[in-house]
């Protein structure tokens, strides 16, 4: 659905010239959700705007359901841009229109019917749970509701990508879950492809089929969502993914036991492998960290261990053996 090949951006002031994109390659599936994170600075902004051209840039292609839209003339590119929606961090709602208003908008540009208009907000207005609000203006509303309004506007032309600009970012956390349910619903039923950039390491693994970790406008690392976290290639994925995890403290760790990471996925991450293999080989075990949750629905655990006191080579490769993924942290 998205491509981009070779895309550099340049921006010149008066301090000189900065590169916000270097040679960026990326494809996006039709009907995932992808997912771009880095620090500030790092380019995201610049490269969600190159997708629907708000940021053209310096060189390379931008190609959005097979057309090239570096190469379109203005009014083909206005035409083009109908099918790429758009959500922001701070809304950018229309104050003085109301909520059905904002929604009609786009629609309105387009020249539409009347009747039509009416027809598709009070659809849009209903799916997002904005009728109650419809006559209301963004100031009566929650940061909540009014990320709600900017995604119907974005869908109202029926776009068949959706780009969320740090979405969730300006909200509380229970309403960020709510946004991110949401966008997750409209990925799944109406086939969305959404391209969503973030700082929020959660965000991504809440909803993103896979991610792209961008550093100095290039991407470093890129896969699927449970492979990136849970395996990390990059020094700058692997530090923002410990910004959200506490570190285990190795000088805690049993004196001379072996310090393992094991990472259970699916429905292994139920199950008492550990405590079986630990029986089988006749090891003892303590566990210095671990979590369990999930990456876009499936369930995954990881667990730093120090064996001691049996064969930890033999709970190693019976663990490898049922499926558990085991790397060496070094000696305690």
């Amino acid at each position: 659905m998205i491509r981009l090949e070779g895309v550099t951006k340049r921006f010149r002031s008066a301090a000189g010239e900065r590169v916000a994109l270097d040679g960026i390659d990326l494809t996006v599936e039709a009907g995932q959700v992808f997912g771009v994170v880095g620090r500030s600075g790092a380019g995201k902004s610049t490269l969600i705007r190159t997708i629907n051209l708000l940021e053209r840039p310096d060189a390379g292609r931008v190609l959005v359901d097979g057309h090239e839209i570096t190469a379109l003339k203005p009014t083909e590119l206005r035409a083009a841009r109908r099918r790429i929606g758009m959500i922001f961090q701070h809304f950018n709602l229309l104050n003085a229109k109301t909520i059905a208003e904002n929604v009609a908008f786009p629609l309105r540009l387009e020249g539409r019917p009347g009747a039509e208009v009416d027809r598709r907000v009070a659809e849009l207005l209903e799916r997002l749970g904005l009728t109650e609000h419809a006559k209301k203006h963004p100031a009566q509303l929650s940061g909540g509701q009014k990320q709600r309004v900017g995604i119907a506007r974005a869908l109202a032309t029926e776009p068949k990508v959706l780009l969320c600009d740090e979405a969730t970012s300006a909200l509380d956390p229970e309403t960020t879950e709510d946004i991110l349910t949401l966008l997750d619903q409209l990925n799944r039923e109406l086939g969305l492809t959404i391209v969503l950039i973030t700082h929020q390491m959660e965000v991504v693994r809440r909803v993103c089929d896979r991610v792209a970790v961008l550093k100095d406008g290039r991407v470093v690392e890129e896969g699927a969502t449970a492979d990136v976290f849970l395996h990390p290639q990059h020094a700058a994925t692997r530090a923002m993914l410990a910004e959200g995890d506490e570190a285990f403290d190795a000088s805690m760790a049993p004196a001379g036991g072996r310090l393992a990471k094991l990472t259970f996925r699916g429905g292994s991450t139920y199950e008492p492998e550990l405590s079986r293999v630990a029986r089988s080989v006749g090891v003892d075990y303590s566990i210095l960290s671990g979590r369990i949750s999930r990456i876009r629905g499936e369930p995954y655990g990881q667990l730093v261990v120090a064996f001691t006191g049996g064969d930890a080579e033999a709970a190693v490769a019976q663990l490898t053996a049922r499926g558990v993924t085991v790397e060496s942290v070094g000696a305690a």
